[in-house]
């Protein structure tokens, strides 16, 4: 799986975001297909908008993750996405949890994927693909943002559990060749600063 980054930006049989390219081998590895009881990561920080209505504004964000996506189904999601596009994407991904995501002080949703990948320098990668809550004044207007579908995070993560990432709180995916494009609803995605891990994930689901 591909994730490129574009803005427009990029996921697949790997994922490129913000150019780094991750094999699809490292899922297997990261992900591990043991299953045994997992304790709890997670992971806060705050979330900075860089375009449109919210620009400049700051709010909190919090990640629960339960247990990382699979090999097994990350490949089903690329399968899906090759065979049905958008919309067998999501029926897939609806299917899954492995934790939860909020922003601001509100509940959340699911995390439905969470794809960690070590780096070289010792730290760890989250990618995070979640259904986005559309709401009802958006399908009510047909407004274009109602046709993105997804939620979408990648965060890097030091040996310490501290860093930083990217939010896209509203996208859409489509593949070209082995490569997934995750397309911002805004001109820019948000920023993601002062980022902390705490707790561990032992093995995936």
């Amino acid at each position: 799986m591909r994730l490129r980054k574009s803005f427009c930006l990029t996921l697949a049989l790997c994922f490129v975001v913000c150019g780094a390219v991750l094999p699809a081998d490292v899922y297997a590895k990261s992900a591990g297909a043991t299953k045994a009881a997992q304790s709890r990561q997670t992971v806060t920080g705050t979330v900075v908008s860089i375009s449109g209505r919210l620009a400049g504004r700051t709010r909190q964000f919090t990640l629960r993750v339960n247990s990382y996506t699979t090999a097994s189904d990350a490949e089903r999601l690329n399968n899906a996405l090759r065979s049905g596009g958008e919309g067998e994407l999501m029926n897939v991904l609806s299917r899954l949890d492995a934790g939860r995501v909020s922003i601001g002080t509100g509940v959340g949703v699911p995390a439905n994927a969470v794809i960690a990948t070590p780096t070289a320098e010792g730290g760890t990668t989250l990618l995070v693909l979640f259904e986005r809550n559309i709401g009802f004044s958006e399908l009510r207007a047909g407004a274009r943002r109602a046709d993105y579908r997804f939620g979408y995070m990648e965060i890097f993560l030091d040996g310490r559990g501290r860093g930083e990432g990217t939010f896209i709180p509203a996208a859409k995916i489509k593949l070209q060749g082995d490569t997934w494009v995750v397309e911002d609803f805004g001109a820019f995605p948000a920023r993601l600063i002062g980022v902390r891990s705490s707790g561990s994930v032992t093995n995936a689901r």
